[in-house]
């Protein structure tokens, strides 16, 4: 009895061994791949990139628009060329479920602002102060794809240069549109393209400016967003 409990207690620790090691051996998830701070993916730096996601958000419809928590919402729509852009509701929890085409590279708005010639602000110096000041409020920020965080998120805040765009009658800012100019700044990640097959994005981050009660600056809401993404072959 007592060398049958023996070569029970063996069996057992050899077993353990061989879990201990399989899961030392289990590979560790990916750190997302995002085109570095400094980089020109696509023949264009992060903060002319910004630009370009910004043209796209002012010049959608209003129907389905991103920034809309609405059922109506395509995220092919406006798309193009190699980059796609994502974007969020403010403010979130919001969750989404996309197909996006292979090799498209994703330029995903996490939090960020814009303030333009249509909006009151018709010089490109108080744009760009009034943008500055939004981001310098922007605490939070966060970004993971498949449960894996985007590391060091701080050095992604980017300022747009000034930039044109023609909106919509009603647009997503104002119940008349036009040509307008604008200045953006805040966060943005630039994933490079993903494999086949499911993937889960979540990102945001949050405004907070507690000025003083009846500023109108005084201004406190959060993006949280969730893009349960297919990407088709």
């Amino acid at each position: 009895m007592k060398r049958r409990v023996f070569a029970f207690g063996v069996a057992a620790i050899g077993a353990a061994l061989v879990a201990g090691a399989l899961v030392a051996a289990a590979p560790k998830p990916a750190q997302p791949r995002v085109f570095p701070v400094n980089s020109r993916p696509y023949g264009h730096s992060y903060a002319e990139w910004s630009a370009k996601w910004w043209q796209w958000a002012l010049e959608l419809p209003l129907d389905g628009h991103p920034f809309l928590d609405s059922p109506d919402f395509q995220v092919a729509e406006g798309q193009s060329g190699s980059v796609w852009f994502l974007a969020a509701p403010l403010p979130g929890p919001s969750v989404r479920t996309c197909t996006i085409p292979a090799g498209k590279a994703l330029f995903v708005g996490l939090i960020n602002s814009e303030w333009s010639s249509l909006e009151g602000f018709a010089t490109e110096a108080e744009q760009r102060e009034t943008a500055e000041f939004f981001g310098d409020h922007i605490v939070g920020v966060f970004c993971t794809l498949d449960g894996v965080a985007v590391a060091n998120l701080s050095g992604f805040r980017f300022q747009s240069p000034q930039f044109t765009f023609t909106a919509p009658t009603p647009w997503i800012f104002g119940d008349t549109g036009g040509a307008g100019t604008s200045v953006a700044d805040g966060y943005y990640v630039l994933l490079e393209p993903l494999p086949t097959g499911q993937h889960v994005l979540h990102f945001g981050g949050a405004f907070h400016l507690a000025v003083a009660e009846g500023d109108p600056f005084d201004y406190d809401a959060a993006v949280d967003m969730t893009y349960n993404l297919t990407v088709a072959p």
